[in-house]
C-alpha cells in the first residue's frame, strides 16, 4: 500500500525529510547513515539496488534520494531518470554518487535528472552540505505547493460563506454525474434561495443580508452528507447536488432543510425576524450522457414555480427518459 507523502506545514518548527539512500555497498550505506545521524530532521531509508529503491520511492515519496551510480540491476542514472519522469509526486531532490570524475559522466548524470553529484569517497562535511542544499530546495518546493493549494482553494470557495463556488460546484457535479449515469443511481440538482432577500437588505442593511446568507450556508453545510455537495452560485442563490435519494425521499430531504431555516429568527433592529426559503429541484435515474447545465436551468424553472406558489415551499420534478432527452 502506498504511504501518504510528506505534507509541508509552513508553521512546523522542525520539518522532517525522508532520505532514500541507495547503494549496494553496506560500507557506504553505513557511512551515509553516520553522516545523516548528526542532524535529527533526516529520516533515512535504505536500498541495496535500483529496483528496491524504486519500490521504496513509490511507497514513501522521499524528499531526497542519494544514489550510487553503479549498481547490479538499475543504475543510479536510470533511477534518476525514472524519478524525474514521475510528475505525480512532490519534488524529490536527487544526489548521484560516482567515483568517475570525468565531466562527460557528470553531465550525463545531470541530464538524466540528478540535481547534484558527489564524488566517492566523499567527505562527511561535503555530504552534509550537499544534502542541506537539497533540503532548502525541498523547502521552497513545499512552500510553493502549499501556497498553490491555498490559491486553488480560494479560487473555488465563496468568500462570504466559505462554501464551494460555482466553479467548484460544476467541477464536482460533472464528475458525480458521470458516476450516476454509469452506475444508474439517483442524481438530484436542487436550487434554493432566500425569500424576499432584497427586502431584508433594503430594510435592515447589507450586513443583515450577509448574516442571513451565512446562516443559510451553515445550515446547508450541516445538512449535506459527505457524498453530496452544496455551494453558493451567487447573490442569494445556492445549489445542492444530492445523490442516492429516491424520488419519494427527495422532497422530505429538502423540506427538512427548509423547515429548519424557517425555525430560525434573526435579531435585526430590535426585532425578531423570520426568514424563509424556496427550493426547486430536478433529478433522474438513467444511464446515458446528460448535460449538467440543462439540469440547473430546469431546476431554476422549478424554483420559479415554488416562488409563484407562495414561497416557503419545495417543488421537485423527477425526469424520465423522454423528459431528459428533451432538455
Amino acid at each position: 500500500m502506498r504511504s501518504v507523502p510528506e505534507i509541508w506545514n509552513m508553521n512546523s518548527p522542525s520539518p522532517r525529510y525522508q532520505v532514500l539512500v541507495v547503494d549496494d555497498s553496506p560500507v557506504y550505506r553505513k557511512l551515509i547513515e553516520h553522516v545523516l545521524s548528526t542532524e535529527s530532521h533526516y529520516e533515512p531509508l535504505y536500498a541495496q539496488g535500483g529496483k528496491e529503491a524504486l519500490r521504496l520511492y513509490r511507497e514513501h515519496s522521499p524528499s531526497i534520494v542519494i544514489t550510487d551510480w553503479m549498481m547490479p540491476d538499475i543504475s543510479g542514472v536510470e533511477l534518476c531518470r525514472q524519478i524525474r519522469a514521475d510528475s505525480s509526486r512532490p519534488y524529490t531532490y536527487t544526489i548521484l554518487m560516482t567515483a568517475n570524475t570525468e565531466k562527460g559522466s557528470v553531465v550525463k548524470g545531470l541530464q538524466a535528472g540528478a540535481d547534484d553529484y558527489l564524488t566517492k569517497p566523499f567527505d562527511d562535511g561535503e555530504m552534509l552540505a550537499r544534502v542541506g542544499v537539497g533540503r532548502r530546495i525541498i523547502d521552497l518546493n513545499r512552500e510553493v505547493a502549499a501556497k498553490s493549494r491555498k490559491l486553488e482553494e480560494a479560487a473555488q470557495t465563496d468568500s462570504l460563506t466559505g462554501l464551494p463556488n460555482r466553479r467548484a460546484l460544476e467541477a464536482w457535479a460533472g464528475k458525480q454525474m458521470q458516476g450516476a449515469t454509469r452506475h444508474g443511481f439517483h442524481f438530484w440538482v436542487v436550487l434554493g434561495d432566500i425569500d424576499s432577500f432584497k427586502t431584508i437588505n433594503d430594510t435592515f442593511g447589507h450586513e443583515a443580508g450577509d448574516t442571513v446568507l451565512r446562516a443559510f450556508a451553515d445550515l446547508l453545510r450541516e445538512g449535506t452528507r459527505s457524498s453530496d455537495i452544496c455551494g453558493r452560485l451567487g447573490g442569494d442563490e445556492f445549489l445542492l447536488v444530492i445523490t442516492h435519494v429516491s424520488a419519494e425521499g427527495i422532497g422530505l430531504t429538502v423540506n427538512r432543510i427548509r423547515e429548519k431555516f424557517a425555525a430560525l429568527s434573526f435579531p435585526f433592529a430590535g426585532k425578531s425576524v423570520k426568514v424563509t426559503t424556496s427550493f426547486g429541484g430536478v433529478g433522474f435515474q438513467s444511464k446515458g450522457v446528460h448535460d449538467f447545465g440543462s439540469l440547473v436551468r430546469k431546476a431554476d424553472q422549478m424554483l420559479y414555480e415554488a416562488k409563484r406558489n407562495g414561497r416557503n415551499c419545495v417543488r421537485v420534478l423527477y425526469l424520465n427518459e423522454t423528459a431528459l432527452n428533451s432538455l
